[in-house]
């Protein structure tokens, strides 16, 4: 018996010294073991994307996504800058054809007001074939195998791998052609549906049809059932199909199988950069009958969550509230990487791979973190292949040189981790709502009042505080990279900033802020009849930092006499507010869809108002001035001509302040050396395919950064041969006093 016990002491120390140690000798890697010495690129996602729908989709986060599954015709090149459109599905870049109003061939140079057509001929590669889906799936009599089901048929299907079968097809115009009519269904809900209707020959008219004959269906439906009509009962069991094809729409046609006519009613040379945006890939009629299906949509499998399309990837696992994992499209086309970029790129070694087939990496795994210090952490371990740096981190991570140039700290440094910057094609601002009784109108006094916060809101201040110097001061909507954007003394904002032959731009002091308070009618932030000036602030970010620059916009306001009333509330019911025109001041912001000024200066284009017309206007700023010269410059080519222009909205929106111009982002990335081809690119998201990972070096700077603590291991086995001493010694003096 005194052996037996013996026996499992001995057993269970060296069972728990076995965990300890390989608890302490193994890193804690979080990915599969089996995954370790891929080529599988790891990154994160802050928030869970709400459309992955291309027509439907508006945002950076979700576009991260669906670039790399979809494919308009046309991309920007990876390499070179300034940015460069090239083919993606298209055989070439299109090439406008002008008309006049009877129908005359005009010249490429004919100036706007002459042009009463503007037809563009768009020509898809042949031979490009769909990613493997469920739709494309065809029984042995060709009939598609999954386009009826019933409830009992999808009763063990929770996402689209759970078909036993796929199939795939051909890419053809119609596709495109399709695609654009969705635009102007009102279920979609497209958001550049107003701009469309602006340019493309009888969109208008064609979306209206829609709406008439979806109205009309309802109605029907709504007869026949009487009281009982539940109408989105109804719509999820029998979902209302309309044929896209039955109204006319003389602006889209497909000329053959591989070429469709984008006709637009005025001469718009940006369009062409419209061709480069997910709003314009193929959406083929399958897709939308399977997912039309209500059997599928009571599960929740729609496009928004399953998208296909022709590119380099496709959706694996889609667990939005965990991870979102992207593979190799088997059947995607061949694309090469490019054999060419801008000077100092081959020197970077960013042409090494120049003519290898992408894309480089066969899966994408992305996690969510909504937190900085976690993901941080984990980047530093090695475990995520490029990061940006949070601000709470900037220090540790970023140091500056004698010339006050940045790069990466000695720890990063110590890691050959790259630092890479750029300034974002991106405009923050603070916009006023110009129909508010207190802070709109357009009369002097008006005026002087947005001027006088504009200078009290100190943005180099700001940009120091919470940005670590990472941005640029703005003084107009155009940001750095696009044209109209200038430096020097004529590029400041004459009514914010005063210029000096030495120190350049200087804002405009506090005391000059109070006397054009003072101008304006709030002597001391006062009104005439000595009431407190007090102004709302509508807000919906919420933490640590928002709290922290909410502090920080209310004290820069007392500084002139303003009571800062701060608005919180969530983000759906903030976009009401701005929709129905509710809010007073809120904070925005503005990335470039397409690197042109048209693309800016629309934001404060009076037909765009977000209250009148649902547009991109969130100040509804209605100048009859600015929306002339506008409708004068936005069909231009870049000219001298067209630059001059600009100027003069720039000045007209610098008196009137409808924005406070804040800031230009200036990005901060990080890549370990493992990273190969990483370029930072703000205009374009397809760019998974043009990276590289070294797995196996990425694996042995894991397994060096990553090295088991086993100085508690130690502790731990002292303990329990300290522990079980006087067990032994029991022992011992049983069997000797036998």
């Amino acid at each position: 018996m005194t052996q037996n016990v013996l026996r499992c002491i001995v057993n269970r120390f060296w069972l728990i010294l076995l965990v300890l140690w390989g608890a302490g000798c193994i890193p804690n890697h979080p990915y599969p073991a089996s995954e370790r010495a891929q080529e599988v690129y790891y990154s994160t996602f802050a928030a869970e994307p709400k459309h992955l729908d291309p027509a439907v989709s508006y945002s950076s986060g979700e576009y991260r996504f669906i670039q790399q599954i979809y494919e308009p015709p046309l991309q920007y090149h990876y390499l070179k800058r300034p940015y460069q459109l090239i083919p993606l599905t298209a055989e070439s870049v299109p090439r406008p054809r002008y008309f006049d109003p009877a129908g005359n061939p005009l010249p490429d140079d004919a100036p706007p007001e002459q042009v009463a057509k503007a037809v563009y001929d768009i020509r898809i590669r042949p031979g490009i074939q769909y990613q493997p889906h469920p739709c494309f799936a065809r029984d042995e009599a060709g009939n598609f195998r999954y386009h009826a089901l019933t409830t009992d048929d999808a009763k063990e299907i929770y996402e689209v791998s759970d078909f036993p079968e796929t199939g795939t097809r051909e890419l053809i115009a119609a596709d495109y052609v399709h695609q654009i009519k969705r635009m102007g269904d009102p279920r979609v809900g497209c958001p550049i549906l107003s701009l469309l209707d602006n340019y493309i020959l009888g969109m208008d008219e064609y979306a209206q049809a829609l709406r008439d004959a979806l109205a009309a269906e309802r109605e029907k439906r709504r007869a026949t059932a009487g009281a009982t009509y539940n109408q989105a009962a109804d719509e999820r069991e029998n979902p209302i199909a309309l044929d896209t094809n039955a109204f006319p729409f003389p602006g889209v046609g497909v000329v053959d199988r591989y070429t469709y006519r984008i006709t637009l009613k005025t001469k718009y040379p940006q369009f062409v950069y419209w061709l480069a945006m997910p709003f314009f890939a193929p959406m083929p009629t399958e897709v939308i009958d399977f997912y039309e299906q209500g059997p599928l949509k009571d599960r929740n499998i729609t496009i928004d969550r399953f998208p296909i399309g022709t590119g380099p990837y496709r959706i694996e696992t889609f667990t939005p509230h965990k991870e979102i994992i992207l593979v190799r499209n088997e059947n995607f086309h061949t694309e090469l990487y490019p054999s060419e970029g801008e000077i100092g790129d081959r020197e970077a070694g960013l042409l090494v791979d120049a003519g290898a087939r992408l894309p480089l990496i066969p899966k994408a795994v992305y996690k969510l973190e909504k937190e900085y210090i976690p993901r941080w952490a984990k980047f530093l371990q090695g475990y995520y292949d490029a990061s940006g740096i949070p601000s709470d981190t900037f220090d540790q991570a970023i140091a500056f040189s004698d010339t006050g140039d940045p790069r990466a700290s000695e720890l990063l440094g110590s890691r050959n981790i790259l630092l890479q910057t750029n300034v974002d094609v991106t405009t923050f601002y603070l916009a006023f709502n110009m129909l508010d009784d207190v802070v709109g109108g357009y009369t002097e006094d008006r005026q002087q009042l947005r001027q006088a916060i504009s200078i009290a809101l100190d943005y180099e201040e700001y940009i120091e505080i919470f940005l670590n110097g990472r941005g640029i001061p703005s003084h107009s909507p155009i940001p750095p990279g696009i044209f109209g954007y200038e430096e020097g003394e004529i590029s400041i904002n004459p009514y914010v900033y005063n210029w000096e032959a030495k120190q350049g731009a200087t804002r405009k002091t506090v005391e000059e802020a109070r006397q054009l308070l003072a101008d304006a009618g709030y002597p001391g932030g006062q009104d005439r009849d000595g009431n407190p000036l007090v102004l709302y602030f509508d807000n919906y970010r919420t933490g640590p930092q928002a709290t922290a620059f909410l502090d920080w916009l209310r004290k820069r306001f007392e500084l002139i006499g303003i009571t800062l009333a701060i608005r919180t509330t969530d983000y759906n019911r903030f976009r009401d507010k701005v929709r129905n025109g509710s809010s007073q001041i809120l904070m925005w912001g503005w990335h470039a869809d397409y690197p042109d000024p048209e693309n800016f200066l629309f934001l404060l284009y009076g037909p765009n108002s977000k209250v009148k017309f649902d547009g991109e206007n969130v100040s509804n700023y209605d100048n009859p001035a600015y929306n002339q010269l506008f409708d004068q410059m936005q069909n231009m080519d870049n000219s001298p001509e067209r630059l001059q222009i600009i100027r003069q909205m720039k000045l007209i929106l610098q008196r009137d302040a409808p924005w406070i111009f804040a800031y230009h982002p200036v990005n901060f990335s990080l890549y370990h050396e493992w990273l190969k081809n990483g370029k930072p690119n703000t205009t374009g998201y397809n760019t998974l395919k043009y990276k590289r990972i070294d797995s196996t070096l990425r694996v042995q700077r894991q397994d060096v950064w990553n090295q088991p603590v086993l100085w508690p291991i130690w502790g731990v086995v002292g303990f329990l041969i300290v522990g079980t001493i006087p067990a032994v010694v029991t022992i011992w003096k049983r069997e000797r006093g036998r």
